[in-house]
């Protein structure tokens, strides 16, 4: 059975590379509290409003002293591409061996139209300064979900 994490939890470290080869790690943002949102795939349709529900709310997210955080498996040059078609303005992680994915809990045996196929529930963690992780949203709905974040954070 895959581990997973929950509130209350110590978040599991990571070092991944974004969309632009830089190495971003968890303890860079000791004393910030972080949105991790984990997703299935670069400019999916959920995924996209998903992603740009976090861009809409960025500034809100910003001021209650947060940073929005994304992860799929794609590469380097689908993240670019996502980034620049809908103007992401955070970092997105590249998890191509689903390792953060599996340490968090959401790579996760999938049905779509009868095959079974490997990838990440959709889900989200709000990481707080110290890398405890305040909440854990998971087999996340799309609609108003950057909302209930915001909500937790302003709560935090």
């Amino acid at each position: 059975m895959a581990k997973t994490v929950d509130t209350g939890d110590k978040a599991p470290d990571f070092s991944l590379a974004d969309q632009a080869g830089r190495t971003v790690r968890l303890k860079d943002f000791k004393g910030k509290t972080i949105v991790l949102y984990f997703y299935p795939k670069d400019d999916t349709p959920g995924c996209t409003k998903e992603s740009c529900g976090f861009r809409d709310a960025e500034t809100a997210i910003r001021k209650a002293g947060a940073v929005v955080l994304g992860v799929s498996l794609d590469d380097e040059a689908s993240h670019q591409k996502f980034i620049a078609k809908y103007g992401l303005p955070f970092s997105l992680l590249c998890d191509e061996e689903a390792k953060l994915s599996k340490a968090y809990g959401v790579y996760k045996e999938k049905n779509m139209y009868g095959r079974k196929y490997w990838g990440i529930e959709r889900s989200t963690f709000v990481i707080d300064g110290t890398g405890e992780i305040k909440a854990a949203f998971r087999k996340v709905k799309v609609d108003g979900h950057a909302k209930e974040v915001l909500a937790v954070l302003r709560a935090l």
